[in-house]
């Protein structure tokens, strides 16, 4: 997968390919069609944040996302494959995963 990466505090992120996420048993797998870099992803990337959002380097940056689900782990029952769906990421302790009640569908039907 591509993704927009940071590799230190104060340094320049750069577009790198990455090992795409290993899918658990709750999980889905968005292919991210569009994403975005706010002010708190600036924040991040300087290191003003570091003390009270301990992220591991390196860091895929963006917290907000939309795509459409290509996987879902057997334990997943609100999406299914094809589904339109939006994420806001909500954990410090992980660079590509979001908690699963964040995720919404974009036109639930």
């Amino acid at each position: 997968m591509k993704a927009y990466v940071l590799e230190k505090y104060g340094g320049a992120a750069k577009i790198e390919d990455m090992p795409d996420p290993a899918l658990r048993d709750s999980d889905v797998l968005v292919e991210v069609r569009v994403a975005s870099l706010n002010p708190l992803d600036a924040k991040i990337a300087t290191g003003q944040f570091k003390l009270i959002l301990p992220y591991k380097l390196p860091l895929i940056m963006g917290n907000d996302a939309a795509g459409v689900v290509v996987q879902t782990g057997p334990n997943v029952s609100r999406f299914k494959v094809g589904d339109e769906a939006h994420a806001a990421r909500s954990s410090s302790k992980s660079v590509r995963r979001t908690r699963r009640d964040s995720i919404r569908r974009l036109f639930p039907g």
